[in-house]
């Protein structure tokens, strides 16, 4: 199925095409290249991560850089740069799956992460030829190892705030950078800063800053985490650091565009990744439950405790299917744009900024959720150290925090999509005219009915989309531009339209299944599907409801009867499909929905 051509769709796009009408990647496409790079990974999770966990909780001194070093030797660096720089430059698709292996272990996820990601990609995108000579075989290998400064005390969410201050010194070969930066992950042990300041007080800009330039850098302690503790996370202090005028990255004025495509990258790495310790969790907690004997037998074989293996095998199904699909638009559209040609990169990747927020969104929420059961799932034990619960649990909490927290990005996904209708970039009033015209039509099939194996699961898709943009329009037309400062009203947009995402994902990635392996073999995914549909086309139309009653008030009554005229008849058996996912599941020992 890796052969088959992936479509190329503009972002947000889901919300207005007919489900499964798209061909998408997924995380059963992989061909063998990819699968052998993904072993790598996990190989060296399992031999070299793993077997220390306790040393790199207790921060023994040089180990982190030592097994990032080691990363390097295995080609596991090079992933995202390119060829040309003695990197491997493999799609984003294996970058996501290297990634996903990668994140299991969370201080040695965050710790890497910030090294090919956030602390690499602004090079390699943004870069000029000199710099990216210089700075990409070293950081691709380990030699070098690097970090991310933006956030300061009073600069988090609103970056552009920062206080950072470069100057062009009196020779004209030199900025002099002052300020500070906060809870900056690897500062301990980096030799490269990607460090953002404003030139001469107001130019956001970015700087690449080498530690060796002066004693200017100042490394602060250590903070004192309530997770990923094993990783290092300092302030830094720059006290009229010299940075050669050639290593101003990218334009003065222009840092704000490194920022935020740096930052789109680091919030689909971060979803995508989420999933590799939720499987994990997952898993643990089913070998727990199997051994685990209360009331004359084995705790997974209790009704309640297999249901959370289904609920969390739901969460992990979408988010796999939402964050490949995601990579794979991606690839398929970089494949057209020279890979010199850095502005058609960035425009593709700023392309997909809505669905790197969702990803974002729901895939760090799912890995808490995740944690948090598997923990529930261990009882008593799963709150100690001795248990494999505690300390995923512990790391996962600031992943709603890093790379934008999710409210701003719950604020970024209706908004930019409206942003966009509004530019004509997205035909979304359309599809809302549209609907409206569905309502009006006297016939009763006013929405074409679907056939085959997951006909329910299309059409409660279907008219989902319908009813989080009836409901999302009626907002707008009573707040118009104000709505930016209604954000409960915002949350329930953003809520609605994340859940669509997940929907149409999990129904395009099933719909391919079917028809590449035959029902027989798809049934587990087919349940998860539908009872994914299910549940999620009952919220959405909740909070549909929440936002009609807030932007139509006394007139709410007559919206809600077109929320009716979109609903569907018959409904799902959820508890028996839960009854069926985790048996399979448990019986596979954890997540794995091979064929057969």
């Amino acid at each position: 199925m890796a052969d088959k051509e992936i479509s190329i769709t503009k972002g947000g796009s889901f919300l207005i095409e007919p489900t499964g009408s798209c061909r998408v990647f997924t995380a059963d496409d992989f061909n063998e290249e990819q699968k052998m790079i993904s072993k790598t990974a996990s190989d060296f999770m399992e031999k070299e991560v793993f077997t220390i966990v306790e040393k790199i909780e207790h921060k023994q001194p040089g180990l982190i850089p030592s097994l990032l070093k080691k990363a390097g030797e295995l080609g596991l660096l090079m992933i995202d740069i390119p060829k040309k720089y003695d990197g491997l430059g493999e799609s984003k698709a294996t970058s996501m799956l290297v990634s996903e292996k990668m994140h299991q272990m969370g201080s040695m996820a965050v710790s890497l992460g910030a090294h090919t990601g956030i602390g690499t990609l602004p090079i390699v995108y943004f870069g000029n030829p000199e710099q990216k000579k210089k700075y990409l075989p070293r950081l691709a290998t380990g030699e070098i190892l690097s970090c991310y400064c933006l956030t300061e005390t009073g600069s988090g969410s609103d970056a552009l705030s920062l206080k950072t201050k470069a100057t062009l010194a009196p020779d004209g070969k030199h900025y002099l950078l002052n300020g500070s930066k906060q809870f900056i992950t690897n500062a301990g042990f980096s030799d490269l800063f990607i460090v953002y300041a404003k030139v001469d007080g107001d130019k956001f800009s970015a700087f690449i800053v080498e530690k060796a330039y002066s004693d200017g850098i100042q490394i602060g302690a250590e903070e004192k985490k309530l997770g990923l503790k094993g990783s290092s996370t300092c302030s830094i202090t720059f006290e009229n650091v010299k940075v050669p005028k050639e290593n101003l990255l990218g334009e003065v004025g222009k840092g704000h565009k490194i920022a935020f495509n740096t930052l789109n990258i680091g919030r689909f790495k971060l979803g995508a990744g989420a999933m590799g310790p939720a499987k994990r969790q997952l898993a643990e907690a089913i070998k727990y439950g199997k051994v685990r004997v209360q009331f004359g037998k084995p705790i997974i074989n209790f009704g309640l405790l297999r249901r959370k293996v289904a609920d969390m095998t739901i969460r992990i199904y979408a988010g796999e299917s939402m964050a490949y699909r995601i990579a794979g638009m991606m690839d398929a559209a970089l494949k057209a744009v020279d890979q010199e040609d850095v502005q058609k990169q960035m425009d593709i990747i700023e392309e997909y900024a809505i669905e790197d927020s969702i990803i974002k969104v729901y895939g760090s929420e799912t890995m808490s959720f995740v944690s948090d059961e598997s923990l529930q799932m261990f009882g008593g034990y799963g709150f100690t150290e001795e248990y494999p619960a505690e300390r995923p649990y512990r790391d996962c909490r600031v992943d709603r925090i890093f790379e934008g927290t999710n409210e701003i990005n719950r604020m970024l996904i209706p908004g930019t999509l409206l942003r966009r209708a509004s530019k004509g970039q997205l035909p979304l009033f359309d599809f809302i005219a549209k609907t409206n015209s569905e309502l009006e039509e006297k016939s009763k099939s006013r929405i074409a009915k679907t056939s085959g194996p997951l006909a329910w699961a299309v059409r409660a898709c279907e008219l989902s989309k319908r009813v989080a943009l009836y409901a999302s329009n009626l907002a707008v037309q009573k707040y118009a531009l104000a709505i930016q400062d209604e954000q409960e009203v915002m949350e329930a947009m953003a809520n609605m339209i994340i859940d669509t995402y997940a929907m149409d994902s999990a129904c395009a990635r099933t719909l391919q299944l079917i028809e590449d392996r035959g029902k027989t073999k798809t049934k587990v995914q087919m349940d998860i599907t539908n009872v994914l549909c299910q549940e999620s086309y009952d919220r959405i139309n909740m909070l549909a409801r929440t936002v009609i009653t807030s932007a139509a008030g006394d007139e709410a009554k007559k919206h809600f009867k077109n929320l009716e005229k979109l609903g569907t008849k018959g409904r799902i058996d959820t508890l028996k499909a839960k009854k069926d996912i985790a048996a399979h599941i448990v019986d596979a020992d954890g997540y794995n929905l091979s064929a057969g």
